[in-house]
């Protein structure tokens, strides 16, 4: 059992959970995809994530979010975890981290 001592382990230990996580369509993870554009834990470890899909008609609309809130409510410290979609701003590959853009062939 990981023990935090403030908000800040919590944070990467919740970005290291969600670089574990994979757009089905594209081998890299949603984290360096840049589908994530906010985490916030307030103090009694509530996490809230704000989220976007690479299209509103993205096949894993309905269970990637899903699976975001569990995988994050599975780590010990976080009492609870809601995940949010948005589309504003929209999604786009400047979005993407330089390990994303290099991986998927785009530098």
């Amino acid at each position: 059992m990981e023990e935090y001592k403030d908000d800040i382990n919590l944070g990467e230990s919740v970005v290291k959970v969600l670089k574990g996580i994979y757009d089905p369509e594209i081998p890299v993870d949603i984290y360096e995809l840049g589908l994530i554009y906010d985490v916030m834990i307030n103090e009694d470890n509530d996490v809230k994530v704000l989220m976007t899909l690479t299209s509103p008609n993205c096949p894993v609309a309905e269970t990637l979010p899903r699976e975001v809130e569990e995988k994050i409510k599975s780590l010990d410290a976080v009492k609870s975890c809601e995940v949010e979609i948005t589309f504003d701003p929209p999604w786009s590959k400047d979005l993407m981290s330089e390990e994303a853009k290099l991986e998927l062939g785009m530098l």
